[in-house]
Formats: C-alpha cells, sequence, structure tokens
C-alpha cells in the first residue's frame, strides 16, 4: 500500500518540478524580488546584521532574534546534513552552487513575505503579536479561502512531510553503528524522539521560543568549526573540490539531458527544503516579533536563509566534498555524511554527526510544529478548546514516530510534493502584494538616512487596510 502511495505522490511531484513549473516561479520570484528591492542582500546586509540582536519594543514579548531562532530551529535541521548528502550523490557536486543561487535569490523573496507577515500581523489579548501568510492572503488579498489552503497545506507539510523526515533522518544516521538493527532501532529511536517531543509541545510557544533560542546558536557555530577543522584537514584537495562544484554546475549536456535528476533541480529541490524562503513558513515566526518597523524583521528574517543555505548547507557541502570519499547513489543520504566524516576524523566522526543530527532534528521538530497550530486556529476561525488542542498535539506526536519507521522515499517524496504545493499558493500572493514591502522597504531606509531609529506608521506609505498594529 505504501510503495502505491509513493509512486502516486512522486509521479504528481515530477510534474510539478519540471522546469515551466516550481523551479521556474522561485528563480522568477527571487530575480523579481532581488531586483525590485534593489538588491538588498547585499545593500543591507550589514543593517540586518546590526539589528538582529534589538530589545523587543514591550518587555516580555518575544524578540526579532528569538522570531528568527525559531525559523532557524525550522530551517538549520536534518536537511542542512541529509538533504545537502542526498543532493551531492543524486545531482552530484554543481546541485551546492544551484543551492547557493535559491539562497541568494531567497534572501529577498523571504524579506518580502516576513514583511507582509509583520504588516499584517494580528494582536492577542495580552498585546503580543501573531499572524502569517495566511492573514495577509485574507486581510490584503481579500481572500479567505487562499488562506484556508495555505494554512492546511503548513499542516501537511510541517506536521506530517518536514517532521516525518525529521524523524526518519535522525534514525537513519544510526545505521552505521552496530547496535543498529533494522525495523528495531528506528522503532526505539522513533519512541524516544516522540516522547520527548510530545513533552516539550505541551509548555506553548514562549517555551519553545526559550529552547529554541539556546540550542540553534551553539549547535550552529559547533557544527561549522568541525566543518572548518575538516575542509582544512584536507586542505590539498580543496581546489579540486571547487573545481567539481563548478564544472558539474555548468555541464548543460548532462543537466538537459535529464532535467529531473540534474544538480539544477537538487539545488532547486534541496535548497528549497533547507531555506523554505517563498513557502511561507518563516513569516509565522516573523509576525510573533515585537519590532518598531516590520522591515526589521524582514531583514533579520533574511538573514535566517543565509544562516542555514549559505553558512550550515555550505559546511557540510564542502566538508564532504574535500574528503578522498566519492559520492555516489549507494551512499545518498546518512551514508556519505558518516563515511566522510570517518576518513577525516576517524571513529569520532559518525558520532559527532549522530549527535549533531540529534540536535539538529530535535530543534526541527519544534520549529516545525511552532506553526501548525496558528494555522490551525486559521482554519477553524477561533482558538481551539483543550480537548482539540490535545487531540492535534497528540495526531503531531504519532507522526513523529511514524516517520523513523516510514520508508526513505515515501517521506522525501510526501515532503517534495507538499513543498512545492505550497509555494505555489504563496508565491503568487508576495509577488501581487510586493508593492508594499517594497514601499515599507523605501519608508525604513529614509528613516534610517536620518541617523534615528525608523518607527512605522501605516500612513506614512499609504496604506489605508484595516490593521492591528501600525495605526
Amino acid at each position: 500500500m505504501f510503495e502505491a502511495l509513493d509512486k502516486g505522490i512522486l509521479a504528481i511531484a515530477n510534474v510539478l518540478y519540471q522546469p515551466w513549473c516550481v523551479p521556474l516561479i522561485l528563480v522568477a520570484g527571487g530575480l523579481f524580488f532581488t531586483i525590485r528591492m534593489r538588491l538588498m542582500q547585499f545593500r543591507l546586509f550589514k543593517s540586518a546584521c546590526k539589528i538582529m540582536f534589538a530589545k523587543p519594543e514591550t518587555e516580555g514579548n518575544i524578540s526579532s532574534f528569538g522570531a528568527l531562532m525559531v525559523s532557524t530551529a525550522s530551517r538549520v535541521g536534518t536537511g542542512n546534513i541529509i538533504g545537502v548528502s542526498t543532493a551531492i550523490c543524486l545531482g552530484g557536486a554543481g546541485a551546492i552552487f544551484w543551492m547557493w543561487v535559491t539562497a541568494f535569490l531567497g534572501g529577498a523573496t523571504s524579506f518580502a513575505e516576513s514583511t507582509l507577515a509583520q504588516i499584517y500581523k494580528k494582536k492577542n489579548k495580552d498585546g503580543s503579536s501573531f499572524g502569517g501568510p495566511a492573514y495577509y492572503m485574507q486581510d490584503a488579498l481579500g481572500q479567505r479561502w487562499m488562506g484556508i489552503i495555505f494554512s492546511v497545506l503548513i499542516i501537511g507539510i510541517y506536521a506530517v512531510g518536514y517532521n516525518m523526515l525529521a524523524s526518519y533522518n535522525l534514525q537513519s544516521t544510526f545505521s552505521v553503528f552496530g547496535f543498529y538493527k533494522e525495523g528495531v532501532t528506528p522503532a526505539v529511536i522513533g519512541l524516544i524522539l516522540m516522547v520527548l517531543f510530545g513533552v516539550i509541545i505541551l509548555g506553548g510557544a514562549k517555551r519553545l521560543v526559550k529552547i529554541t533560542e539556546l540550542l540553534v546558536p551553539i549547535m550552529g557555530v559547533l557544527y561549522v568549526l568541525v566543518a572548518i577543522l575538516v575542509i582544512i584537514l584536507n586542505y590539498r584537495n580543496v581546489p579540486a573540490m571547487f573545481g567539481n562544484i563548478f564544472r558539474s554546475a555548468f555541464d548543460f549536456k548532462a543537466i538537459f539531458g535529464g532535467f529531473s535528476g540534474s544538480c539544477i533541480m537538487y539545488g532547486v529541490k534541496r535548497g528549497l527544503y533547507s531555506n523554505e524562503a517563498g513557502m511561507g513558513s518563516a513569516p509565522n515566526a516573523a509576525a510573533q516579533a515585537d519590532v518598531a518597523h516590520p522591515a526589521v524583521q524582514g531583514l533579520v528574517q533574511m538573514l535566517s536563509v543565509f544562516i542555514d543555505t549559505l553558512l550550515i548547507c555550505s559546511a557540510t557541502a564542502l566538508m564532504c566534498l574535500s574528503t578522498n570519499v566519492v559520492p555516489s547513489e549507494e551512499l545518498a543520504g546518512a551514508a556519505y555524511v558518516q563515511a566522510s566524516m570517518h576518513d577525516a576524523l576517524g571513529t569520532f566522526g559518525p558520532i559527532f554527526i549522530a549527535v549533531s543530527m540529534s540536535l539538529f532534528a530535535f530543534t526541527t521538530l519544534i520549529g516545525n510544529y511552532s506553526y501548525c497550530e496558528g494555522c490551525l486556529e486559521f482554519i477553524i476561525n477561533r482558538k481551539p478548546g483543550k480537548v482539540e488542542l490535545l487531540i492535534f498535539r497528540m495526531a503531531a506526536t504519532l507522526l513523529v514516530f511514524l516517520g523513523a519507521v516510514a520508508s526513505a522515499g515515501l517521506v522525501w517524496d510526501t515532503a517534495d510534493l507538499l513543498q512545492a504545493l505550497i509555494v505555489l499558493v504563496n508565491m503568487p500572493s508576495i509577488v501581487i502584494l510586493s508593492g508594499k514591502a517594497k514601499r515599507c522597504l523605501d519608508d525604513y531606509c529614509r528613516q534610517l538616512k536620518t541617523g534615528k531609529k525608523p518607527y512605522f506608521h501605516a500612513k506614512d506609505i499609504g496604506l489605508n487596510d484595516k490593521l492591528d498594529f501600525w495605526q
């Protein structure tokens, strides 16, 4: 039954990932925002770094950095290790170049969607905020039905697709150890992960933020430092490694001979899975931040894309490609990373990857789930009751276990399909609303030039929509 389901999912996904569909939408959309925002990724990178640690406007609310860590926890995860390995083994080293391109263009896309989420965010009774793409689809476009479809897809991609995938990727990392037993070890790991996840999500959003604020920076820095060490140990291979990346990236005869399995396609697929720009996920976290200007959080969320792909994904790719292990289809996934680390660091390497994957997977599960309850509330148009919430959380917890014992094909293909569908809903929306994000950015830059802290008022950019904030 699961084999038939996987074949059906894969067939639909293959259509959506044809060059004229999702890849074109992502690349064209990223180019559109990059040009319209006048290369903001370069112009405002320094400014984004400066405001990243700004305190919330009201004490006790979620800071810009806190919201960044929630979205980064979702972005930085098992895909940065297993996803990159799969892309290299199946698409070639050139997939990394196209992953970089996707990330650079995605920075401007992420700014636009996160800024819009800030403009149209909603106010809780305690003065804090919430929101996301569902709300700018409803309030700015006047299309609540689009918001409902988007919310259903968000729950599908994060509670089902990505969380099952994170669970599967984690257990697969332990397959190189002697104690691993097919069918038994995945179930044990899935059970442990399910229990830990269930305990955490009962604590609510603020506990999620506190945990991710602590774990994400620590694990990210440690992982990059070890990757740099591996590259230094293999410095003689570095020139050939970069030559291989760029040669493979521009081998157009091979690329267009089989586009669905090419380095471009794997770069786009795994780049999207990794940084999520254009999917509308990060805006759900961005809307929670208490900032003085929507563009502030837009710029900070742009950094999350760079942290994820240009830093963490690149660390995995360069670490593996610098070793003497030759990537192959048989090594796709955890096996290639583990073999590369063993080649460089001996028995310590696989242990380090297993520990890293455990932290990456756990924070991914937490960050992913943080998007789901808000979308459930939007769908039913009210706060879910205690029983409804308990059932929802129990279902999400069970899915974590199921992901650990599912097949690789099913979890990867499900995630690919759902992320493609969500791009088809969100990208057209932010392109239509791009003028508002652009005016917001211009207002921020204009105030910044005066040397004063920018504050946003909707009327200053001619925005007359009914808003909970910024009036």
